[in-house]
């Protein structure tokens, strides 16, 4: 269990059968009467935003959850499938539940997967994925003004913004946390 001293921005606990996370937080101690912790609290499993406030003496309960590491195998109409490096185990998520890292994610990624009580509610990408760029325009010799950067279409049907020197059919370096490119890759 946790207590409501224990609340601070990122904390998971239960609320009704379902899990939360803090995604921002507010302490207040008023001139008489109970500390009052201000929570924006964010269903992970439906994404739901709302607000709440906590006196001092409140108690949760600690979400049932756990990290795995899995692959990225397929994707159908509506749902991706991982399996799990540990037992081979299949899960599914559905594209919503991705949101937008399913524009970066490959054929066998190893990602983390966030399990509630065994069932799949989110999903982490490496920091860094290579992607072959599929789509670019030609580097005209001379274009080379500092910082300069043209569209790229990556081999997800990702759109990120590349220098001029990047041909089509290389790979580079996408960083999964800003969603930008980082460097070219020789392979």
């Amino acid at each position: 269990m946790y207590l409501a001293s224990d609340l601070r921005k990122g904390l998971k606990f239960e609320i009704d059968g379902e899990p939360y996370v803090i995604i921002n937080f507010e302490f207040k101690k008023p001139g008489k009467g109970q500390s009052l912790y201000k929570c924006k609290l964010k269903n992970m499993i439906t994404g739901n935003l709302f607000e709440r406030t906590y006196r001092s003496g409140d108690k949760f309960k600690r979400a049932d959850l756990e990290e795995q590491e899995m692959e990225y195998l397929y994707a159908d109409r509506d749902n991706c499938c991982f399996m799990s490096t540990a037992n081979y185990e299949q899960h599914f998520l559905s594209k919503d539940q991705l949101g937008d890292a399913i524009d970066l994610l490959k054929d066998n990624t190893i990602c983390t997967i966030l399990l509630y009580n065994g069932h799949p509610i989110g999903v982490t990408l490496p920091n860094f994925v290579n992607l072959e760029v599929m789509e670019s325009e030609p580097w005209a010799k001379g274009d080379t003004a500092t910082g300069s950067t043209k569209p790229a279409i990556l081999e997800t049907g990702f759109e990120v913004q590349v220098p001029p020197f990047i041909d089509q059919g290389q790979m580079v370096k996408i960083d999964t946390r800003t969603r930008e490119y980082v460097e070219r890759v020789n392979e």
